[in-house]
Formats: C-alpha cells, structure tokens, sequence
C-alpha cells in the first residue's frame, strides 16, 4: 500500500462524503464537515490517496476556533473528523494524516489544536486533557483534550472561551 497525503480540493467532495457516511454509524461527521464548509469555518482538510487503487483511504479536517488566552485570541482550531476507510484500517493511514495536519498547522503558526476525543488515542500525538483544563467550554471534561503547536509553548495567562465552530452545536440534530 502506497499513500498519499495532500490538501482535499473541491473534486474530493463526493469521495469525503461517502467516507464519513459509510465509516462512521450516523451520518453527523458528513453533515458536520458540510456546514463547517458551507460557513467558511474549514481551516484544513487532508485527503490520504491510495496510490495502488485510486481509492480514498482517508480524511481529516481542522475547523476554525475562538480561543483566548488572557483575554487576547490566539490561533486555535479543532481536529474533527478523522475517517479512515474500513480496507485502509490498522495501516497507520489516520495517525499519517493526523500528524501532516498538525505539522501543516504548526508551519502555519497555529498556537492550539484542540480534539473532543479518546485521551488514549490521542495521547500518541501530545493531546492532552490538562492542556484543555481551565479553558470555558461546552464540552469541557476528561474528552477534551487540547495540544500546543509551537514547539509545546502554551500562552500564559488566565484560559478564557475555547469556543468551536457553530457546526459542531448541530452534532445529533437533524438536517
């Protein structure tokens, strides 16, 4: 199995639809990467090709955030969804695309990634819990896991709002 990573374009679209409508049980990540795009909110998307098969092995995407940090906004966005194609699972395809996103973000000056996830899973790429704490946000707790992108250094100063994109306030609802 040979794979590429590269940004998603707009003739990915379809492909990224039918990979979270049929990888995920729901069809919430779908409709989520939909509205995060229709609002203007989409900050990356990665697509991982299958060079031997022509097939979409997998995604990830990065939405915009409003984090503060002493009361001043910091570059922030969250990780969400990751899918990985059922033939393409255990193969390392969803940790490739998780750590080109995070370098690409980090390249690009993003302070803090933040992820509502598995702290197991997440742990492997620096994810965090104590790194989300102090932070207000709806989904505050031991999920939600946040990682610096600058060389680990994270602003001082009293946490604020960490407040994701609309889109993920429509999670469960129906379309």
């Amino acid at each position: 199995m040979s794979i590429t990573i590269r940004p998603a374009s707009g003739g990915d679209v379809a492909a990224i639809d039918a990979l979270l409508r049929t990888a995920f049980p729901a069809p919430d990540e779908a409709m989520l990467v939909q509205r995060l795009c229709i609002d203007g909110d989409m900050v990356l998307t990665l697509v991982a090709d299958d060079e031997d098969d022509g097939m979409l092995a997998g995604m990830v995407a990065f939405s915009r955030m409003a984090v503060e940090i002493a009361g001043k906004p910091i570059a922030a966005v969250a990780l969400a969804p990751v899918a990985v194609a059922a033939s393409h699972r255990r193969q390392g395809v969803g940790e490739a695309l998780v750590r080109a996103g995070l370098q690409h973000l980090a390249d690009a000056g993003v302070h803090l990634c933040f992820v509502l996830g598995d702290p197991e899973y997440y742990g492997r790429f620096g994810f965090a819990a104590d790194w989300a704490k102090g932070f207000a946000s709806p989904y505050a707790g031991d999920y939600l896991l946040a990682l610096p992108l600058q060389q680990g250094a994270m602003p001082c100063g009293v946490r604020g709002e960490a407040t994701h994109a609309g889109a993920f306030a429509l999670l469960g609802e129906a379309a």
